[in-house]
């Protein structure tokens, strides 16, 4: 089941109603319904890997109490590598295990050594990536003592599988949902209401502004050696917007969705192509997987407290890591160099906390030296990409190559009228609210009710008959 389906808005408003409206004021009885209806969410993809999901939910719940209840540094030692092991491990075997292996095959091959090797012929589990890293930061939570083990299973059982987070994120803390699920929750009207205009604009994202650009993408992507160099740009633009509008789309869904449950998650975007620099892109990407790995990896390696040297180690070490977790593929791991080598000025001449406040805070045109800033930015971003969408590094270089060419220069003839119509909206309305936790959070507010109602309509039609070709949310594969 996907955020887009006519499923999905046929099972949402079930649970919705079964939990104000008959469970009202019965909050163990709440959060039953909603793990119940998490693992219904979950076992609609593939009901087999459901059962993998609750065994890690399980292991992490049990080794929390073990670790806890540990008297030696050595028994807690024991148990949280317990964790981490199995968990790595599942990981591990689903994810990379046919990468290590025929790259090993390749390292052999260089040398002259033929070797055949047997691989794995299963799918990923959908949000395997997501939820190992809720189980992880939670032992490593209660090893550190900074919170205490869940006695409740089906509260933490919630916290692990909520499924507007389930599959695609955020990355959630147990410092903050689990006190959520723990209390008493009261319907709110504008919050509902609130989260409601949130679903709306996600769903605009994904299915107006991201699957129409997936099209043109796709056809770039797919023969380059068929487009001038302008129109590969083209290309590459348009895959960006559609990795942000995806990506971004259903983090906005996420958020909503939860909010219509009384439950505030944790912001994953926060208008990351309004960016001046790297480091502030970073700030503003997929916040809940950067932090985690800023608290869980380079925080322990160290983090900035060394000299430049130490900075500068940690640094590369985070984004190939971040590049890894991504995907098993050399692709994801270049992708992550590369952004490690665009944030090194900033991290070498620590500057990378210059820009800290949203872009022309307070105005609504920003200046001509912050214009050119974002500029930079996004080209060096969507440029990365490339390496992102492309197969293989083969054809990520290829790509590149032939956009390359003198015709760079020229006039495109990849010009869709609709999408780029639609980006435009997309653009002016996010700029336009840059300020506030989603675009459309204040949007309006002060035109007249007819206006803003009308401007939600026109939303819904666009969503109805302006989507592309439907596409697969990107992150449903890490």
């Amino acid at each position: 089941m996907i955020f887009d389906s006519v499923d999905f808005a046929i099972f949402l408003p079930i649970i919705f109603i079964l939990y104000w409206f008959v469970l009202s004021k019965k909050l163990y009885q709440q959060n039953i319904l909603l793990l119940v209806s998490s693992y219904f969410f979950y076992a609609c993809w593939d009901y087999r890997f459901l059962f993998l999901l609750m065994f890690s939910t399980f292991l992490d719940y049990y080794t929390g109490i073990k670790i806890a209840e540990a008297r030696s540094r050595q028994g807690r030692h024991f148990w949280l590598w317990l964790s981490i092991g199995i968990n790595v491990g599942f990981l591990g075997i689903f994810k990379y295990y046919n990468f290590f292996i025929t790259s090993f095959q390749d390292a052999l091959a260089l040398v002259g050594v033929s070797m055949n090797v047997w691989t794995l012929s299963v799918i990923l589990p959908v949000g395997i990536s997501f939820y190992t890293f809720h189980g992880l930061s939670y032992v490593i939570d209660i090893y550190y003592e900074r919170i205490e083990p869940e006695r409740d299973f089906v509260e933490y059982a919630v916290f692990v599988s909520f499924f507007p987070l389930l599959v695609a994120g955020p990355i959630e803390r147990a410092t903050h949902l689990l006190p959520q699920i723990k209390k008493n929750r009261v319907f709110e009207y504008e919050r509902a209401v609130d989260g409601l205009r949130q679903i709306l604009w996600g769903l605009f994202k994904k299915i107006v502004v991201a699957d129409n650009c997936a099209q043109y993408a796709n056809m770039t992507f797919g023969a380059p050696q068929n487009y001038s160099g302008i129109d590969l740009m083209m290309g590459a633009v348009f895959f960006s917007f559609q990795i942000y509008c995806d990506f971004s789309g259903y983090s906005d869904i996420a958020l909503g969705t939860a909010r219509l449950f009384g439950i505030e998650l944790l912001r994953n975007f926060a208008f990351p192509y309004f960016s001046r620099d790297m480091a502030e892109f970073w700030r503003r990407w997929h916040i809940s997987l950067s932090s985690w790995f800023r608290d869980y990896l380079y925080i322990p390696l160290g983090g900035s407290k060394g000299g430049t040297w130490l900075r500068v180690r940690n640094t590369f070490i985070i984004f190939v890591v971040s590049g890894f977790w991504h995907g098993s593929n050399w692709t994801f791991i270049v992708w992550g160099l590369l952004h490690a080598l665009f944030i090194m000025p900033s991290i070498i001449f620590s500057t990378n906390r210059k820009n800290m406040e949203i872009v022309a805070q307070g105005s609504f045109l920003p200046t001509i030296g912050e214009a050119g800033a974002m500029l930079l930015t996004f080209v060096l971003v969507t440029l990365a990409w490339v390496f992102f969408r492309a197969t293989n590094l083969s054809a990520a270089l290829a790509y590149l190559y032939y956009l390359a060419s003198p015709t760079l220069f020229s006039l495109p003839t990849l010009m869709p009228k609709k999408v780029w119509f639609f980006l435009g909206v997309m653009v002016f309305v996010e700029w336009v609210g840059r300020e506030e936790k989603y675009a459309l959070a204040r949007f309006g507010e002060n035109m007249p009710v007819w206006v803003r109602w009308l401007f939600y309509y026109v939303l819904i039609l666009a969503i109805l008959h302006f989507g592309g070709a439907k596409q697969q949310f990107i992150y449903f594969q890490f």
